[in-house]
């Protein structure tokens, strides 16, 4: 399967679901057991933050907090790279690594080309003029000189060259930072996803295995607990990587990159590149009502996952021990939140009008419609490999 997932022959999920079929094959597991393990709770829970990953990308919430985010910190090179670690870092903790970054690059891209084009027209505006009024000066006061082509050619040389030069340095200047804003953009994706239980795949696999492993850990790993040490964690990380990109992109000019007694015409660069994020923020216009929706629906479910159990309160999973709800275990609770939500992303309404029998479409007015979902492989990806291997005794084997 590792052959398969590193070549791609077959697609992921296809490949993920070769255990169905080798396992029984082979006598390792029979059928039974191999499909439950692709419906355990840690594959629900991953879906309910799959469904809700997808309704925020449907209705561009996460680009919406990307460009304000953008807003705020400003264009100046190194403000602009945390900038942009920030809001990937953020956005890759609620949804995937590969959402993330395929949103946030074509914004820094859109950036650097107008940083790049101004900067460019800045630096042509400002040297032209002056060399074509000096030979045009020479030959005013010496028409008859026989120095003056020789003069005038020299002038003209000397300005191509120089020309060539500072576009070259200006290339080479905006190649060194595209290679940091796309770099950066990658590092946070990833560095982002370890902050939350939902935010990247091994996450909830380590979840999973506890939870074989040691049936009476206690529901250990939660979001609380799990976010206490793994929100410090990403923090370190990304400011490490961002003095580190800094310095190996930007350079050790600390104070022209914070953009510290920058003159007229890098203020005028960081006008127009600001101007574009703002022009891109626009677009967007007001939040509407299905943005509203995702948005509070969001933050319950962000809300409800981390008071599900806090360890320091009473939370949601005491007060369902206290009912006469007795079958919803520790990790029980974050599998029924996920479904709940999920499925209410389905029910609701993406207007006020609602659904009129009408509409040939039954379900275009849904917030998220089931064609939207190409993400379902992944968690066809996150099972039962390794409960083979145990079985199997191949992981002890290794180990030995």
């Amino acid at each position: 399967m590792a052959l398969f997932w590193c070549t791609e022959a077959l697609p992921l999920a296809v490949t993920a679901l070769l255990p169905v079929l080798l396992f029984p094959l082979m006598n390792i597991m029979d059928s039974t057991t191999v499909c439950q393990e692709y419906l355990k709770d840690t594959n629900m829970l991953f879906l309910g933050g799959l469904v809700m990953a997808i309704a925020i990308e449907t209705w561009n919430l996460h680009k919406r907090v990307a460009l304000r985010v953008l807003l705020i910190t400003g264009v100046r090179p190194a403000l602009l790279l945390m900038g942009f670690m920030v809001v990937t870092a953020f956005l890759s903790m609620w949804i995937s690594n590969t959402a993330t970054t395929a949103m946030m690059v074509p914004i820094a891209q859109a950036v650097m080309e107008q940083l790049h084009k101004s900067e460019t027209e800045s630096g042509t505006t400002g040297q032209v003029p002056g060399n074509t009024n000096k030979a045009f000066e020479l030959q005013e006061k010496l028409p008859d000189s026989f120095k003056e082509p020789e003069e005038k050619g020299n002038s003209h040389v000397l300005t191509v060259e120089e020309e060539r030069k500072r576009n070259e340095e200006i290339e080479k200047k905006h190649l060194k930072l595209s290679k940091g804003m796309s770099l950066c953009i990658c590092y946070s994706s990833s560095i982002g996803g370890i902050a939350t239980l939902t935010g990247t795949t091994p996450n909830l696999v380590l979840q999973g295995q506890i939870n074989d492993i040691y049936k009476d850990n206690g529901g250990i790993i939660n979001f609380a607990s799990w976010f206490s040490f793994a929100f410090p964690t990403m923090v370190v990380l990304l400011i490490l990587a961002w003095i580190w990109l800094q310095i190996l992109y930007l350079g050790f000019d600390f104070k022209k990159n914070f953009g510290c007694g920058a003159s007229p015409a890098a203020k005028a660069k960081e006008k127009q590149a600001y101007e574009i994020i703002k022009e891109e923020s626009k677009k967007l216009g007001k939040m509407n009502f299905a943005e509203i929706e995702v948005s509070i629906l969001f933050i319950l479910l962000v809300v409800l996952w981390f008071t599900r159990e806090p360890g320091f309160i009473p939370g949601g999973f005491a007060l369902a021990k206290g009912s006469e709800v007795t079958f919803l275990g520790s990790p029980g609770i974050c599998v029924f939140l996920g479904g709940s939500f999920s499925i209410l992303l389905f029910v609701l309404s993406q207007d006020t009008r609602g659904h009129t029998r009408s509409t040939k479409s039954s379900f275009s007015h849904l917030l998220v419609v089931g064609p939207s979902l190409e993400s379902w492989h992944q968690i066809f990806v996150v099972p039962c490999a390794s409960q083979g291997s145990t079985i199997n005794c191949a992981s002890r084997k290794v180990a030995d």
